[in-house]
């Protein structure tokens, strides 16, 4: 197991009852275990000719500008309602602890832009695929999706869309 695994801890009964945060924030203090977790997210990308990189608010964020930096390529914010200005695309989803809704500035990507979703964590699936439908929107070639960690046991890569790869640096079974 590499280092930055380790690092990882669970937090439980966050943000409610019942729920195992996955806190990556001791990852993200750490320099190497920091560098290790993103060249994690961006082995199998480094050749695949990315165009941009959309990190999903918010810990997307903090891992998907230091990928497209390491992929060399641009980074495209898919952010909550109400942070982005100028014409957006919107599109709501279900979580595993209630609902929420993303946006992307609406000339965000040129047409056929050749972009990799990137997120912290895909858990039930439904923030990576509103995600991919906000990148449909926008014309964009989606290239695949890279996230830290997959809790397996919430089943969330049953609700990719399978037309593009799905990277899961860590992937935590059942």
């Amino acid at each position: 197991m590499s280092d930055w695994r380790r690092r990882v801890r669970e937090i439980p009964d966050f943000p409610k009852p019942g729920i195992g945060f996955r806190d990556i924030m001791p990852v993200l203090a750490d320099a190497g275990a920091f560098a290790s977790a993103i060249d994690a997210l961006a082995a199998p990308w480094r050749n695949a000719g990315i165009h941009a990189v959309m990190a999903i608010e918010a810990r997307g964020f903090l891992l998907g500008a230091p990928l497209a930096r390491v992929l060399g390529c641009g980074v495209v914010p898919v952010r909550k309602p109400g942070k982005l200005p100028g014409a957006v695309l919107e599109t709501g989803y279900a979580l595993e602890y209630g609902e929420d809704a993303l946006q992307v500035q609406a000339d965000a990507l040129a047409p056929c832009a050749r972009v990799l979703l990137v997120d912290d964590v895909l858990a039930t699936g439904g923030t990576l695929a509103a995600a991919y439908s906000l990148a449909e929107g926008l014309g964009a070639d989606i290239v695949g999706a890279s996230v830290l960690m997959e809790l397996g046991f919430l089943g969330g890569r049953a609700r990719w869309n399978g037309a593009a790869p799905l990277h899961a640096a860590w992937t935590i079974p059942a």
